[in-house]
């Protein structure tokens, strides 16, 4: 596939109720996409299909050159996820967390590794410390060292900001955009329409099952982002 990631008319319902309804999506490599929508309209969904959490109900999906759900371990592979909850084991320490993680991908120099990230996000003076100890923000900051651990291809995060305080807000401001910085793809679903504006090189609406509108040519002007959301998801 020439795009990083490319979906065609993916559908995805619950029993009788359709969430997805023919999404068409594509991503080139080292694009920073944030994917905005109301409640309800599906974006966990579609981000959990992309990591191979979810199986599409229709469609096409490629993720790094793979396709799901037929190539899933090997997407898994390519793949850095982050949620709204960090998903780390609050019993060990922030090293032990990345050392875990590291050999399930059975990765060399291991230890030299967990150092380097650590040093990334911020975390080097509480490498010992027990990750339940840890606040809301610095929970998140060693979730996203656990997804760039391996050194992925391709970045999901999906409503990361949920619950952080204004200083951890912008702490993971800054480690998204190292991240994109380092040349990875990165998509990120999200409420917050200034960030999204701010943050990434494109931005898509999904509303009432589809991508409803994109901004194109870099950055877009917060108020120009409002009007378009506005615009395509009123009622």
């Amino acid at each position: 596939m020439a795009n990083e990631i490319e979906v065609r008319r993916l559908v995805k319902s619950f029993g009788l109720k359709p969430v997805l309804k023919g999404v068409d999506f594509a991503v080139e490599a080292g694009e920073f996409v944030a994917v905005l929508g109301p409640n309800g309209a599906g974006k966990t969904t579609f981000l959990r299909i992309l990591a191979s959490l979810s199986r599409p109900g229709m469609g096409e999906v490629h993720v790094a050159g793979y396709r799901l759900p037929q190539q899933a371990s090997q997407v898994r592979g390519a793949l850095g996820v982050v949620s709204h909850q960090p998903l780390l084991y609050g019993d060990l320490t922030a090293a032990e967390n990345l050392r875990f993680f590291g050999r399930m991908y059975g990765l060399a120099a291991l230890d030299d590794r967990i150092r380097q990230v650590l040093k990334l996000v911020g975390l080097a003076a509480r490498a010992r410390d027990l990750v339940r100890e840890f606040s809301r923000g610095m929970q998140q900051r060693l979730a996203i060292g656990r997804a760039i651990l391996h050194d992925p291809r391709v970045m999901l995060f999906d409503e990361p900001y949920t619950g952080l305080d204004p200083e951890a807000a912008a702490m993971l401001d800054g480690l998204l955009l190292e991240v994109a910085g380092r040349g990875r793809t990165v998509v990120m679903t999200t409420h917050d329409l200034s960030r999204a504006g701010t943050l990434a090189t494109r931005v898509d609406i999904l509303a009432r099952g589809v991508i409803a509108a994109t901004t194109r040519g870099g950055r877009v002007d917060g108020g120009q982002l409002q009007e378009m959301y506005r615009a395509v998801t009123r009622v």
